[in-house]
């Protein structure tokens, strides 16, 4: 029975099965190390790091904005020119005002400056924002400026002073041929040369008194504006030596007086009349009773002095006065005569033409310009003839003795003294020092 049970004993397949199972497997094993070996090797010297993957994977994704459109700057544009000959406010701003508009700017400038006093030569411009009108601004001269700007209703119309940025210098001079070649050979515009013959004008004649040798110096404000040259200022102070004798001026203001110039010791410098009515020419005929007429050909007396001077030469009154006679002879051509008191009328003849609104009548300062060197008349060349008559008879202009204007009041002279001080320490070349007004019982100091 047991044989039996033996004999017909058979183990189920799977037993089999797994024993081979076990055998392929122990056969595997090793191909599976080798394979798993070369496979790190290969991503080893190959492929990726399994970190770079992970960073990869988890690397911030970038996600793209709309687009950001920035506000586009406003467009300021500034137009600079001259006023040309004919322009008016009307063809300078009728590109931004209607002209309803420029009516009712017409009305309201007449209260701070007269459209009508626009001339031509004088520079303006005009700044514009987007193409629209910001601010016309025009220099009225070399102090003061027209604005008209807009503002949060109507324009606004303003008169403004220039703001200079000022510097003090002290300029010097010798004369070897002229007053004018003097000041440019020191490096300045001949604006300094007129000025400076204005201030000694009554002392001194430009024309027939210079000589070779003569020195100057000014104390001198210079102007500048946004860093370029803009003229002169005040001439402070000044000094002409003129054939050995000098001459000095200070510029002062004696309280509501004009500002004037006054010598050292207070004394005006102004006079009753200018020593010539011109700044700058030569003398081609003095003041003679017997003269060779150089037209007529005949021996006549000539009370008058000739100032050969350029065709359009300014000339100046030399004196405070009224026009009492105006106009054109065959002998005089264009003439002015001016009475400046009960005494003394001076004339002025052959002139090219007059300055404008001079009339009969229209009261004259000293200095004023009135008319322009000419050849109108009985003149051979473009000069004046200018003559001077006391209570009706010929006098030479030369020979006049002006009285000076007032000095510095009484109430005003030791402010003028500590003023002039440091001025003409300057013009000395020495330094100037300060001496501190004290208490009595104090000690006196002396400061830089």
């Amino acid at each position: 029975m047991d044989k039996q049970i033996k004999k017909d004993f058979q183990p189920p397949r799977s037993s089999g099965r797994t024993a081979r199972s076990r055998r392929s497997r122990r056969r595997f094993f090793p191909v599976l190390v080798v394979l798993i070996g070369l496979t790190v090797c290969g991503l080893l010297l190959f492929g990726t790091p399994p970190q770079a993957s992970l960073q990869a994977r988890t690397a911030p994704v970038e996600i793209s904005a709309p687009p950001v459109h920035l506000p586009v700057p406003p467009k300021r544009e500034e137009f600079k020119n001259v006023i040309q000959p004919g322009e008016t406010i009307s063809s300078l701003l009728g590109d931004y005002f209607t002209p309803q508009e420029i009516h009712e700017l017409n009305k309201r400038s007449k209260q701070v400056f007269p459209f009508t006093r626009i001339c031509a030569g004088q520079p303006y411009r005009i700044c514009v924002t987007d193409d629209r009108f910001e601010s016309f601004v025009y220099e009225i001269d070399d102090e003061e400026q027209l604005i008209i700007r807009t503002g949060e209703g109507e324009p606004v119309i303003e008169k403004v002073m220039i703001e200079y940025q000022v510097e003090t210098d002290l300029i010097r001079g010798q004369i070897d041929s002229s007053l004018f070649e003097a000041v440019t050979d020191a490096g300045e515009s001949s604006e300094l040369a007129i000025r400076l013959a204005d201030i000694f004008a009554w002392d001194i004649d430009f024309i027939r008194d210079i000589r070779v040798g003569d020195t100057f110096q000014a104390l001198v404000e210079k102007r500048y504006r946004e860093g370029a040259p803009a003229g002169y200022g005040q001439i402070l102070a000044a000094e002409f030596v003129n054939q050995g004798q000098s001459y000095r001026a200070i510029y002062y203001q004696d309280g509501d007086n004009p500002p004037s110039y006054y010598d050292p010791a207070g004394k005006s410098l102004r006079k009753a009349f200018l020593k010539a009515p011109l700044a700058f020419s030569r003398i081609s005929s003095g003041f003679t009773m017997k003269r060779f007429h150089p037209i007529t050909k005949t021996w006549k007396s000539h009370p008058a002095i000739d100032y050969a001077a350029p065709r359009g030469t300014p000339i100046k009154t030399v004196g405070d006065g009224t026009i009492t006679r105006i106009g054109y002879t065959k002998g005089n051509g264009n003439f002015i005569e001016i009475r400046h008191n009960n005494s003394y009328t001076t004339l002025y003849l052959h002139m090219s033409k007059f300055a404008r609104k001079m009339k009969k009548g229209k009261k004259v300062a000293q200095g004023q310009v009135i008319g322009y060197v000419g050849s109108t008349g009985l003149a051979t060349g473009p000069h004046l003839c200018f003559r001077m008559r006391k209570n009706g008879a010929p006098v030479n202009p030369y020979r006049v003795k002006a009285p000076a204007a007032q000095p510095v009041s009484a109430k005003k002279l030791a402010a003028f003294r500590a003023a002039v001080e440091p001025l003409i320490a300057r013009l000395e070349g020495r330094e100037y020092k300060q001496v501190a007004s004290m208490e009595p019982e104090q000690q006196t100091e002396t400061v830089q």
